[in-house]
């Protein structure tokens, strides 16, 4: 892990870093983070790792909660160039989008794609993480993310035992998907947009169901695509506090 840049504010220690091609940010509090719990957040699709979304939540579980919180961009977004594959897929999604065409299946084939790619991305950051004297290989480790980072976050969490709860969000569902929901286990925090106008909640139900997890709850809101009430920031720390032994300062 080569860490590139290194700025404070209110007492949130910010970070950029690499990991080979893998560019990320990790977040910690400037007080220190020895011991704490380790936050992996997954941006959406077509965003990237400092997404407003990704920022707010990372500087709430530092500044509240004491946690660490990585993020790192997907394959072909943020700080890392696409390729011509995907390059056809964001065309095709958009010519559909224009078209007034169902954009379902087109998404689920490019999130297929990239959740195959960034497991083992996020498997190598997080042995990079590990390393930190800071973190440690002690430290547990929680997942959040909503629509690709669902996507990569599910199929992490199913191959990865070092993911001890998980935040999940709307996401377009694919038999895989729900393949690998079936085998976690972990507490799992489910977000749903009632009124997606994208993604049937039918869908979303239906992959909160195949979850194994003996503990796991669903929060369904009233809002479109992406509307998440801002109170569900605190909720979702309050739930990795919960499941990670982290109380708030």
């Amino acid at each position: 892990m080569h860490f590139t840049t290194e700025t404070s504010l209110n007492g949130v220690v910010e970070r950029n870093f690499t990991v080979g091609e893998i560019t990320g940010v990790l977040w910690s509090p400037a007080s220190g983070s020895n011991g704490a719990p380790l936050i992996l957040l997954g941006h959406t699709g077509g965003l990237h790792k400092k997404a407003p979304g990704i920022c707010i939540r990372a500087q709430h579980y530092v500044s509240a909660y004491g946690f660490t919180v990585a993020a790192i961009d997907a394959p072909g977004h943020g700080d890392r160039p696409r390729n011509a594959r995907d390059q056809q897929w964001v065309a095709a999604m958009l010519q559909a989008r224009a078209a007034g065409e169902p954009i379902g299946p087109i998404i689920i084939d490019y999130n297929t794609s990239l959740a195959e790619r960034a497991v083992p991305e996020w498997q190598a950051t997080l042995d990079a993480l590990q390393a930190l004297p800071e973190i440690g290989k002690q430290a547990l480790i929680g997942y959040g993310g909503s629509t690709l980072g669902t996507a990569t976050g599910v199929m992490l969490a199913s191959a990865e035992s070092r993911i001890a709860a998980a935040n999940f969000g709307t996401v377009f569902v694919y038999d895989a998907l729900t393949a690998a929901a079936r085998r976690i286990t972990i507490p799992i925090e489910f977000f749903l947009a009632w009124d997606d106008e994208e993604i049937d909640r039918r869908s979303g139900l239906a992959l909160f169901d195949a979850f194994a997890s003996k503990e796991k709850t669903l929060h369904a809101n009233p809002g479109r695509h992406n509307q998440v009430p801002g109170f569900e920031v605190d909720n979702s720390a309050r739930f990795f506090a919960r499941h990670l032994g982290t109380v708030p300062a």
